[in-house]
C-alpha cells in the first residue's frame, strides 16, 4: 500500500519535531554542570564520612562528617548558585585540610555582598528575628545558600518548599535552641484553633499568617510577632483575600503580561477555550494547520498538472 506524499511529510515533519525537542533536553541537561574545582570541597563535604591522611600518626583515619557540612550535589546542581564555585563565597585557604582553625571565626559573606536586596532588608529589619536576635540574624539562616532556589510556577511546590524553610528551625529542636533557650514550639498545639490543620498545612505558606502585606510580592520578610499572626478566616476566605497580595501576587502578576488579564484569580484551574495558553499545544496546532495547508496545496498543484 502506497503512503500519500502529505502523510508522508507529516510522518517526517513529526519525526524532526521529536528530535528536535530530544536534542533540546539534552542540551539543556548539560548546561547543569558543577564547577570542577568544587570537587575537592565535594570529596569531603558530599558524604557523611570523610578520610584523610594524619602525617602526626602517619595512618589513614576515617571521621564522621558534621551533618549541617554536608553538601548534597543534586539539591545544590538544582539550586540558584549551581554555577559558583565554593570559593566564590568561601576563602581558598579552605582548600588545604586540616583547615586554618582561624577561618571558622573569619566574617563570612553574605547574601547582600552579592544581592541588592533592598526591598527585603527593609521588610527583615521590622521582622521579629531581627528584634530578637539582631545583625545576628542573617539571610542564610532561611536561606541555605547550597540549595535556595526560586519557585514561582509551581505552586504547590512553592507551598511545601517555603514552609520547609521555616520547619527547619521551628521543627528542629537541635537548630530551634541554637538561638534561643526557648522550648522547641509544638507547632500542631500552638496550630490547634486553625480547622482543618492539614489542609492549610499543604496548601498555604507559614508567612501567609505571620507576615505583614507589601506591595512586592518578593520581599514578605517582615515576620510579625505571634500575636499579631493572622487568626480571622476572613482575611482569606472572602473577596479581598490577602492571599491575593501574598501567595497569589507573582502567579497573577505574569498571567497579567502572558494572558493581559487575571486568568488563575478569574478561572482558578477551570480550562477556557482562548484564555489558557499553552506552547507545545501552539505549536502542534500551527505544525497541524501548516502541513493541512500544505497538503491541500499540494493536492491542488497536482490536479492541475494531471489536468494539462
Amino acid at each position: 500500500m502506497k503512503i500519500a506524499l502529505p502523510i508522508k511529510f507529516v510522518i517526517i515533519c513529526s519525526f524532526l519535531f521529536l528530535i528536535h525537542q530530544i536534542v533540546q533536553a539534552q542540551d539543556n541537561e548539560e548546561k547543569i554542570k558543577m564547577p570542577e574545582s568544587n570537587n575537592v570541597c565535594l570529596n569531603c563535604h558530599g558524604h557523611k564520612y570523610f578520610s584523610f591522611y594524619n602525617e602526626n600518626t602517619e595512618i589513614n583515619e576515617r571521621k564522621l562528617m558534621n551533618p549541617y557540612f554536608v553538601i548534597d550535589s543534586i539539591s545544590y546542581l538544582q539550586g540558584a548558585h549551581q554555577g559558583h564555585s565554593c570559593i566564590d563565597c568561601h576563602s581558598e585557604d579552605y582548600g588545604v585540610y586540616p583547615h586554618i582553625a582561624e577561618l571558622k571565626i573569619e566574617p563570612k559573606l553574605t547574601c547582600v555582598d552579592c544581592h541588592d536586596f533592598e526591598a527585603i532588608a527593609t521588610e527583615v529589619k521590622k521582622s521579629v528575628h531581627m528584634e530578637a536576635f539582631g545583625e545576628f540574624f542573617q539571610c542564610e539562616l532561611c536561606h541555605d545558600p547550597h540549595s535556595n532556589k526560586l519557585v514561582k510556577s509551581d505552586m504547590a511546590e512553592l507551598v511545601r518548599y517555603n514552609n520547609n524553610r521555616c520547619l527547619n528551625c521551628h521543627n528542629d529542636v537541635d537548630k530551634y535552641q541554637v538561638f534561643t533557650s526557648h522550648e522547641n514550639p509544638q507547632l500542631l498545639v500552638t496550630h490547634d484553633w486553625l480547622p482543618n490543620q492539614a489542609l492549610h498545612f499543604a496548601h498555604v505558606r507559614c508567612i501567609e499568617c505571620h507576615t505583614a502585606v507589601t506591595d512586592t510580592a518578593d520581599a514578605v520578610h517582615h515576620i510579625v510577632p505571634k500575636e499579631q499572626a493572622v487568626k480571622n478566616c476572613n482575611e482569606c476566605h472572602s473577596e479581598n483575600s490577602l492571599l491575593r497580595d501574598k501567595l497569589y501576587k507573582h502567579q497573577l502578576k505574569e498571567d497579567r503580561s502572558e494572558f493581559n488579564f487575571y486568568k488563575s484569580f478569574i478561572i482558578n484551574d477551570a480550562y477556557i477555550i482562548g484564555a489558557n495558553k499553552n506552547y507545545y499545544v501552539n505549536l502542534i496546532s500551527l505544525l497541524i494547520f501548516g502541513l493541512t495547508f500544505f497538503g491541500i496545496l499540494t493536492h491542488t498543484i497536482f490536479r492541475i498538472i494531471k489536468r494539462k
